[in-house]
């Protein structure tokens, strides 16, 4: 179930919690402005069932200066949040990565991407279903498609899970940024957050799997 606005009785304790959950909006900036400045960002997105998580998953690894999350891969443009949860918009719920090549490859990207995802579900995630949910990779030249593709195929030869790796190779279209009160969901509403990744089932099959 998920939970896009805050009832006012525990606004005060979210916003208390949030100041301490994770860097400071401020300091992801000044990282992100030092590396635009120094020429040296490249972009993924990822789509990993609920953007919150997958935002969450890659805002903490070393090297990446930006995770947005918003909506790509589908027919309508500009979608609201309603209009994808509703389907028929086409769009997945994904993540715009902004990272730095001389501190993480797109190809470690990859890997902790499958670590975070169950990538053998072609209709959804844990307790998420529908097109929205669905995994796939968005690439943004024939380079990361290339490794892209490698990566899957070595994923699914690994034996890490007993059913085929489906997760989608795509060409990357159109990103709309999804509304405000999604960005950097787990520092805003830190409770909530965690109440919805461990009742999703997420974490739990994560552990199961090697994950993350």
């Amino acid at each position: 179930m998920r939970y896009p606005t805050v009832r006012p009785a525990v606004t005060l304790l979210l916003v208390l919690l949030v100041s301490t959950a994770g860097p400071a909006a401020g300091e992801r900036t000044d990282a992100m402005n030092e590396a635009s400045e120094a020429g040296t960002t490249a972009v993924a997105i990822f789509a990993g069932g609920c953007f919150w998580c997958t935002e969450a998953d890659f805002e903490k690894l070393d090297g990446v200066v930006e995770a947005v999350s918003g909506y790509t891969g589908g027919r309508t443009e500009n979608p609201t949040y309603d209009e994808v949860c509703a389907g028929g918009t086409g769009h997945y719920e994904a993540v715009r990565v902004v990272f730095d090549p001389s501190r993480v490859s797109y190809a470690e990207l990859l890997d902790h991407f499958w670590r975070h995802v169950d990538p053998t579900d072609p209709g959804g995630q844990f307790v998420d279903r529908g097109e929205q949910y669905r995994p796939a990779v968005f690439y943004t030249d024939e380079g990361q498609k290339r490794i892209a593709e490698a990566s899957r195929a070595a994923l699914d030869e690994s034996g890490r899970f007993d059913r085929p790796v489906v997760a989608g190779i795509l060409p990357a279209g159109p990103f709309y940024p999804a509304e405000e009160y999604h960005q950097g969901y787990y520092r805003r509403c830190p409770i909530r957050y965690e109440m919805y990744r461990k009742g999703s089932g997420r974490d739990r099959f994560l552990e199961e799997h090697g994950g993350d």
